[in-house]
């Protein structure tokens, strides 16, 4: 499972965004079924960065979510984020994938 969040960054904002971005990384890095999480910026529009992150299911990618810590690390850098859907897994693991309210 993917998750991909992306924030658009003023250069005047991108040192202490790193410095946060960089945490959030490294916390969700030792989280139980993270396999992978980079912090990662767009080649071609240099104020768009992303942090992307590799699950070994759902279930332990929103746990991620869930303590005291993650409040602390993850909560105002996350809601500076692109407001987009940001988690993806293989179709055939997806099933009938039907939006939300209805």
């Amino acid at each position: 499972m993917l998750a991909f969040s992306r924030f658009r960054v003023a250069p005047d904002a991108e040192a202490s965004f790193v410095e946060r971005a960089e945490a959030a990384v490294a916390f969700f890095r030792f989280r139980p079924g993270n396999v992978s999480a980079d912090l990662v910026r767009n080649l071609d529009e240099p104020d768009l960065w992303a942090i992307q992150t590799v699950w070994e299911n759902v279930g332990s990618y929103r746990r991620a979510y869930n303590g005291y810590e993650a409040k602390m690390v993850l909560v105002t850098l996350m809601s500076e984020a692109i407001d987009e859907p940001s988690a993806y897994d293989r179709p055939d693991a997806v099933g009938d994938n039907i939006p939300r309210g209805e």
